[in-house]
């Protein structure tokens, strides 16, 4: 009877654990399934993800060196999704701002060679050729960057667009190597930070970032964009108001030499 009893028990439990072990399991799928809907399929995010997921930290580094070498590739997209993945645990915290740093001193590094190669006389010869540009615009430049250059580079991270192209005339004025890096790599982590941190907090709401900073994009966009305007607008005006004095001027020499003839015929 006793090992009867012993037979029922150890029977029950064995039908408990296999009851419990579907629930448990189901259980732990549905919270990873929950998971997996918190990531981005498709876009610029989705293959952020997918390259996040293949190599990890390193894919998010390797995300962000390629947005500095192609800037309609958004850090702010990539960013922020490098935390999302780290609170999930596809990567630690300290490896996210590691690699995304490394890959924006990669991709600055690439664009100072540039500037490098491209050299001052390649530079004025291009700027020649443009409309509306003039060597003494070079010149006003290579004046400012000798002055702020290194403002320029620190803070330039900072702002969308010239976070890549500040790197540029830095290669052409061949600002100090060392120089370069150190502050490319302080202001690199200081924006990073602020977005992969922002990321890793909200979790699942990490595109609430991007919606924020698709803003502030935006505005600098504009700002640039009606810089662009008034100088081509003050520039147009420059030369037609040029353009009218030396019309002028040809036709006083005109009316001058036709009164000089006239007088000589008297």
């Amino acid at each position: 009877m006793i090992l009867t009893a012993q037979h029922t028990l150890a029977a029950a439990a064995e039908s408990a654990a296999a009851t419990a072990s579907p629930v448990a399991g189901s259980a732990r799928h549905a919270v990873y399934a929950a998971a997996s809907t918190d990531a981005p399929a498709g876009g610029i995010a989705g293959w952020a993800a997918d390259l996040m997921d293949s190599l990890g930290a390193v894919g998010a580094g390797a995300a962000i060196a390629l947005e500095n070498l192609f800037p309609p590739l958004p850090s702010e997209v990539i960013l922020p999704l490098a935390g999302f993945a780290a609170s999930h645990g596809k990567f630690s915290l300290l490896s996210a701002l590691l690699w995304t740093t490394a890959g924006s001193v990669v991709g600055a590094l690439a664009l100072y060679w540039v500037g490098a190669l491209l050299g001052r006389d390649r530079t004025v010869a291009v700027a020649a050729r443009l409309p509306l540009v003039k060597t003494s615009d070079i010149e006003k430049t290579e004046t400012w960057f000798s002055r702020h250059g290194t403002k320029a580079v620190f803070f330039g991270r900072m702002i969308p667009i010239f976070r890549s192209m500040i790197s540029i005339p830095a290669g052409i004025e061949r600002m100090p190597l060392p120089v370069f890096l150190g502050l490319t790599t302080l202001g690199s982590l200081l924006w990073n930070s602020v977005f992969v941190l922002l990321g890793y907090g909200l979790g699942s709401r990490w595109h609430e970032v991007t919606d924020v900073v698709g803003l502030y994009s935006k505005a600098v966009l504009g700002v640039v964009a009606l810089v662009v305007l008034a100088f081509v607008v003050i520039r147009l005006r420059k030369a037609g108001r040029a353009s009218k004095a030396g019309r002028t001027r040809k036709e006083g020499r005109t009316h001058k030499a036709g009164r000089g003839s006239h007088r000589a015929r008297d």
